[in-house]
């Protein structure tokens, strides 16, 4: 069914369990391999998945951002490096079309095309110099001015979804100024290629390959916004990370209680989920997952009835949900796996994948540190 098509959330959240339970058959396999879902994507291409966060007057199912939060949460208890994946691009679309930051005849063209085809977009901002983006080191790539519009030469790291990206929005220094922006570059343009580097011990089905521009032609309405440093807007949409890892570390749980009601050794009369100790790990685990959510969907829907003055203010209340979250799912996982104990670590169980794949939340933004160093601050606001 196509998911434009449901204007009722429950009935989206029907829909989307019966067409992604096939995702957790291949997760291992995509996992061991390091190779890319196409078939995924295919699938929630078939669905209009894409399409959900863009505004109605587009075409698009313009959804909240609780909704799309609660369609994230499905895919990822059954396959986390796709939730992250089609993550960026259902938050970076969202975003763009709330506040209006591309021309609206560059926008309009692109959620045409997402709406129509279910092509896909996401930001590329890391390089090899800068580390991570929100550290705020100035981009290697550079883009030149030229009589037509612009040149864009540089590499980019961690570009998710590279293998089937439509459109990707390039950070990249100005020559001859001080200034940075974001670039809109279209996968069909000469000069743009992959190089496929990715190999990571987490994550690895999420196809993050390096993005290679070499002398790229560029229109002028291409250059789609200039980056002030520094001055970040509040990014609600960012939830759909802490929410993949917040599936991942639920599908864990849900794995270790199955387990345990089910493994009776014969040391023991019944199965170890009589036992105290297990018992005392899942209750644990389950209370960090009902906290979790109602920390996320909570901000989720403050966030909703916000209006853009208001979520200017969200900005530490965000990084809060992602750290805390993040770092809950981390523990999730740990205590599903002393649930099960040794067992957990055998490559063909999905825990050792859910244990590696949570941890790369620690690495998505915003970093643990500097939410940290941002709470201390309101703390010390508050108490002037």
């Amino acid at each position: 069914m196509n998911l434009l098509e449901c204007k009722d959330q429950q009935k989206r959240i029907e829909v989307l369990e019966k067409q992604v339970a096939v995702f957790r058959d291949r997760a291992a396999e995509h996992d061991q391999e390091g190779s890319f879902p196409f078939e995924n994507f295919q699938t929630l291409q078939e669905i209009k998945y894409p399409a959900l966060t863009i505004p109605e007057r587009y075409g698009g199912g313009g959804l909240s951002l609780s909704d799309m939060l609660e369609l994230q949460e499905v895919i990822a208890k059954v396959d986390g490096a796709t939730a992250l994946s089609i993550g960026w691009h259902m938050g970076i679309v969202m975003q763009l079309g709330e506040t209006g930051t591309w021309k609206e005849e560059t926008y309009q063209k692109v959620a045409e095309d997402i709406v129509a085809n279910g092509s896909l977009l996401n930001n590329t901002a890391s390089e090899p110099a800068t580390g991570s983006p929100t550290r705020g080191g100035r981009p290697e790539t550079t883009a030149v001015k030229t009589e037509n519009g612009w040149t864009i030469t540089g590499r980019k790291t961690f570009t998710t979804l590279a293998p089937i990206l439509h459109y990707f929005v390039v950070s990249a220094g100005i020559e001859g100024s001080d200034k940075v922006g974001n670039f809109l570059v279209r996968r069909s343009l000469e000069g743009v290629s992959i190089d496929y580097t990715w190999d990571m011990l987490g994550m690895r089905a999420t196809g993050s390959e390096d993005l290679v521009l070499n002398q790229v032609e560029l229109a002028e309405d291409d250059f789609v916004q200039e980056l002030v440093p520094g001055d970040k807007e509040a990014a609600g949409w960012l939830l759909h990370v802490p929410v993949c890892y917040l599936g991942i570390a639920e599908a864990a749980l849900e794995y270790s209680a199955r387990y345990a009601q089910n493994y009776s050794p014969n040391s023991i009369k019944g199965t170890i989920s009589d036992l105290p100790n297990v018992k005392q790990k899942i209750g644990e685990a389950e209370l960090l997952i009902v906290r979790s959510r109602h920390f996320l969907f909570s901000v989720a829907g403050k966030w909703d009835q916000a209006v853009r003055e208001q979520r200017e203010q969200m900005k530490t209340e965000l990084a809060a949900v992602k750290h805390s979250v993040v770092n809950d799912a981390l523990t999730v996982v740990d205590l599903a796996m002393r649930v099960v104990g040794a067992k957990s670590l055998a490559s063909n169980n999905p825990l050792q994948r859910y244990y590696r794949d949570v941890r790369a939340g620690l690495h998505n933004p915003p970093m643990d540190d500097m939410t940290i160093i941002q709470l201390a601050q309101e703390a010390y606001a508050r108490s002037k």
